[in-house]
């Protein structure tokens, strides 16, 4: 049997500091968002996510937002009663639809982007520009391994 010796400490685990991170920027957000444009946080990641790629559909949309299809679909079609988004059925494929900002979406899609921006350099400010790129390159690396 190991011993507490013979293991690492919980907090020197890289995936239980990015948790933390996660958490914290998590809590800061959702009041955030709420407070400044009016979502809850699930939703104006959606916006944004739809505001960037559209026009997307909800696999799509779920993907991009890191949710699944269910969550994707939920935030769609609360962004769609909201006036945010147009949903029209897909040119490409009949069973599906295709999310579009509509005028007013992306007029909060802009908030919603200098807020992510805002948020970002609220999180990441204490570390330099070169830094940044860093573990923005390091991230990616990770990333591009746990999706293989």
């Amino acid at each position: 049997m190991a011993t507490r010796r013979d293991v690492q400490p919980l907090d020197q685990f890289l995936s239980y500091r990015l948790h933390q991170v996660s958490k914290v920027t998590d809590r800061g957000s959702i009041d955030a968002y709420a407070q400044e444009v009016g979502l809850p946080v699930g939703e104006a990641r959606c916006l944004a996510a739809i505001g960037h790629f559209a026009p997307v559909s909800i696999n799509q949309l779920a993907a991009r937002a890191n949710l699944d299809k269910g969550q994707a679909s939920r935030a769609a079609q609360a962004l769609v009663d909201r006036g945010l988004v147009s949903k029209e059925t897909s040119r490409a494929d009949a069973r599906g639809v295709e999310l579009k900002p509509t005028a007013e979406g992306r007029r909060l899609w802009t908030r919603v982007m200098r807020l992510i921006e805002r948020r970002n350099e609220e999180i990441f400010g204490c570390l330099s520009g070169p830094e940044q790129r860093q573990l923005a390159g390091l991230l990616e690396r990770v990333l591009a391994h746990v999706h293989e």
